[in-house]
């Protein structure tokens, strides 16, 4: 059986990482769409049998994607595929009798989603909830970067953000770049010793933290899990807004990914993503630009651990 199959997303890294997925089973037909008007004229073109479709399409989103699709192909299954997890917004992709996966989850749930859903049968990824509520949402996003004036301008401004709404930041930084980022951040209005004080701005050597959970040149599961939920249930208590939020942020995978450890540096972020879910912890990982290597199945595969990709 052939599942003609459109891939929806203004990604391209995203899209074809989809893709090669899929196209490991020789049931599926793809085609991709780079936005929601593509996705409409293809899905009416092609009367596809599946549609992997994100929702924060920049020209039409991926609600209103559906919509269309459903009077002008009403066999289709829809997926949607993103990082949202409002629960209003899931709940409105649910209603037009969608399925619904959490971008952070593509790699466990997708092949098991689609099974699903041309079975018959709803999926929802399982950190939404049955009925499409996030238990702790998170955002971890990725910012690959032009030089190290963009990567620090970038922590700078995520760590300000945090301390001044009261929260707490987690920062895993190389020795190179430590002072410069207090710098950046004292030109900022934070006061990087008082924060340091209290154990709302914690500090920790890239080198250091790896050393932690690193055995044999990989991450082990179980010592990466300890180190990092304890450290985020101990800096929050100096949090003093209502959630006692804590947020991360650094270079910790981007520096085994900067010694040819791509593996690894992988498998340290999706390990984070499930550290962080149970937490409600928002990540930001910064690399130097990874340019050229938008076709390499390594750095598909690292865009995908990321609910969001930014270059700068």
């Amino acid at each position: 059986m052939i599942v003609g199959t459109i891939v929806v997303d203004d990604f391209e890294g995203f899209r074809r990482l989809v893709c090669s997925v899929l196209q490991q089973r020789a049931e599926f037909q793809v085609t991709e769409a780079s936005n929601g008007l593509e996705a409409v004229q293809k899905a009416k073109e092609l009367q596809p049998d599946l549609i992997l479709l994100d929702i924060g399409l920049r020209d039409l989103s991926g609600l209103e994607v559906a919509k269309r699709v459903r009077k002008l192909a009403p066999a289709a299954k829809i997926i949607f595929i993103s990082v949202e997890s409002d629960p209003d917004v899931v709940s409105e992709a649910l209603d037009l009798g969608a399925s619904y996966i959490h971008k952070a989850r593509l790699q466990s749930d997708l092949l098991t989603a689609i099974e699903a859903v041309l079975r018959g049968e709803r999926f929802v990824s399982r950190d939404l909830g049955p009925n499409g509520r996030a238990e702790a949402s998170h955002r971890h996003e990725v910012i690959f970067c032009s030089g190290d004036g963009v990567l620090l301008d970038a922590l700078s401004r995520f760590i300000a953000s945090a301390l001044s709404a009261g929260d707490a930041a987690i920062v895993l930084v190389t020795q190179a770049h430590r002072d410069s980022l207090l710098q950046r951040l004292g030109t900022q209005d934070v006061d990087v010793d008082a924060a340091i004080q209290r154990g709302t701005l914690l500090l920790w050597d890239v080198r250091d933290a790896l050393s932690k959970f690193m055995v044999n040149d990989w991450p082990d599961e179980v010592r990466f899990s300890t180190v990092l939920g304890s450290l985020i249930e101990s800096t929050a208590k100096g949090t003093t807004g209502e959630r006692h939020r804590v947020v991360t942020c650094g270079e910790c995978a981007p520096t085994l990914w900067a010694v040819g450890k791509l593996e690894a540096a992988i498998r340290v972020e999706h390990l984070w993503n499930e550290a962080i879910r149970g937490h409600g912890v928002d990540t930001l990982c910064v690399y130097p630009s990874l340019r050229g290597l938008e076709d390499d199945l390594s750095f598909r595969l690292l865009c995908a651990e990321h609910t969001a990709v930014y270059t700068h």
